[in-house]
């Protein structure tokens, strides 16, 4: 795999004026300094007067002049067609057609803003013709070898499963500047590159990204994602350092195995979650600042001026649904998958909103959805400060966590917050104590030790339910005969009398210290 190189600018006017064979033609800029930084596509010779005509924009004219000479009105006129044509500069050799500086075109060009670039040497053009065009070649060839590099390296990523992170990391390589993938109203789906500057194309997003929206100008270079003529996002290269035309080449092969890795995912494949999943994992993880990460948050769509947090924690249903659900209640918020049963949301509401209500509002929501189990919504206190959010996911995921054995026996309200788990959730917390631990063996060894007559979730289950035989027994699908036989052999293989409370509330203890630990 190539390293990458800063790619080599496309030649300016100013450039062309530095060679060392023009220099030896004693070059002067009479008009049009403004602009010498004009990319040069081409270089033509021509003395003709309508050579405007003949162009196509961004060549370099070169000319004597020879039939201009003593008609102001052809000067002035053979300026103006070539600022027509869009030219990037023209170059009159000084001799016998004018000993000087001619006015009039100098006055026109100035106008134009057209850089006018006289010689006061004789210079032969074909010297100049060949320099300048054998640079651009070499430039062309270039940028044809990396955009032909980067589509052979992107494939091979989509073909060996890299994930979209992987792709993008990679176009940032090559291009050497922060990279943005949007959806079609600027959203942020996924950014790369060195992680300061892409947080300072981050922090003004939607403006930015609109102003680059007009043009390409400064290195800011777009291509269109889409299929079947209905586009669907952008890559932006914010800042690309390269000429435009090499900007171009790569952008068009990165949108070309965006759209392809899109494809090959299927309907499983969505940017947007992984965006959000991207934020709320580095959020929970709390190895970056929740500061650093406004930036990211406010791009990806999340409102964060002057707004209340709200951090969830959903076991029971997958982000998919519970995205299309934050839409349906006008919530915003964002909602990504930490396991294949955890989802975290994070809720942003407006400060005179009644954030319990909502919480609430989207919880019973949830539970009216079909789900494979039951639906455990756990809540944080709510956060007004950005700062705040990654101690409340944690604390979400905590209550969530606290509650997911016992789910369907345990009388939970619709939102789970810390003030409900009680006692388990303090058991949770002290799981890697060894001095917890040991307890928890030595209390149940009974049944670890021979777990083959499923004894042990029925005691979970009837210690869940404060000892509801009748419950106990509807959940587990037996007759209360055969409950009590079950109860009886756990008794004999404990040592214990269920009915003795403190006998009851240590095993109660062990339990959710052995299925915290388990987890």
């Amino acid at each position: 795999m190539t390293t990458w190189e800063p790619p080599v600018p496309a030649l300016s006017v100013r450039q062309v004026l530095a060679l060392e064979r023009v220099l030896a033609g004693e070059p002067e800029v009479v008009a049009g300094a403004a602009r010498l930084d004009r990319p040069v596509r081409w270089v033509h010779v021509a003395e003709a007067a309508d050579v405007g005509v003949m162009l196509s924009g961004g060549e370099m004219v070169l000319t004597t002049g020879v039939l201009l000479a003593g008609d102001e009105h052809k000067q002035t006129e053979y300026v103006r067609s070539l600022h027509r044509a869009e030219a990037s500069a023209v170059v009159l050799g000084l001799g016998r057609a004018f000993p000087s500086p001619p006015e009039a075109m100098r006055r026109a060009a100035e106008r134009c803003q057209l850089p006018l670039v006289v010689l006061h040497r004789p210079f032969p053009f074909a010297q100049l013709t060949e320099e300048v065009q054998s640079r651009l070649v070499r430039r062309k060839f270039a940028a044809v070898s990396l955009s032909e590099t980067v589509r052979t390296e992107l494939t091979a990523l989509i073909t060996g499963g890299a994930p979209l992170q992987r792709l993008l990391d990679e176009i940032a390589r090559h291009s050497g500047c922060p990279v943005v993938l949007t959806n079609l109203a600027h959203r942020v789906l996924g950014t790369a590159g060195e992680r300061s500057a892409v947080d300072d194309v981050l922090r003004d997003w939607e403006r930015i990204a609109r102003q680059a929206g007009r043009s390409e100008g400064d290195g800011w270079i777009r291509a269109e994602l889409g299929g079947r003529g209905e586009p669907w996002g952008r890559l932006v290269l914010c800042g690309y350092r390269g000429d435009t035309e090499t900007g171009r080449l790569l952008a068009d092969r990165a949108a070309e195995a965006l759209v392809l890795h899109r494809m090959l995912g299927g309907a499983d494949c969505s940017w947007e979650g992984q965006s959000a999943l991207s934020l709320l994992t580095d959020l929970v993880g709390g190895a970056v600042p929740a500061r650093h990460l406004l930036p990211r948050a406010r791009a990806a769509g999340l409102p964060v001026n002057r707004r209340t947090f709200v951090p969830l924690v959903v076991r029971g249903h997958r982000a998919a649904p519970l995205d299309r659900t934050l839409r349906l209640l006008g919530l915003p918020g964002i909602a990504g998958e930490l396991s294949a049963t955890v989802t975290a949301v994070l809720l942003s509401l407006a400060r005179d909103q009644d954030d319990e209500a909502l919480t609430a509002h989207f919880a019973a929501r949830l539970r009216s959805e079909p789900a494979d189990g039951p639906v455990v919504v756990a809540a944080a206190a709510a956060r007004a400060s950005f700062d705040d959010v990654p101690a409340g996911l944690r604390e979400a995921r905590h209550v969530a966590d606290a509650v997911a054995d016992d789910a369907a026996a345990l009388d939970l309200p619709p939102v789970v917050r810390l003030r409900d788990v009680h006692l388990r959730g303090l058991v949770r917390l002290l799981r890697d104590d060894p001095q917890v631990q040991s307890f928890a063996e030595r209390e149940l060894s009974g049944l670890l030790r021979d777990p083959g007559e499923d004894l042990l979730p029925v005691l979970r289950t009837y210690l869940a339910t404060g000892r509801n035989k009748s419950r106990t027994a509807q959940l587990h699908h037996v007759s209360r005969p055969a409950l009590y036989r079950r109860l009886e052999a756990i008794q004999i293989r404990l040592g214990v009398d269920l009915d003795d409370f403190e006998q009851a509330a240590s095993l109660h203890i062990a339990l959710l210290a052995h299925d915290a630990q388990q987890r």
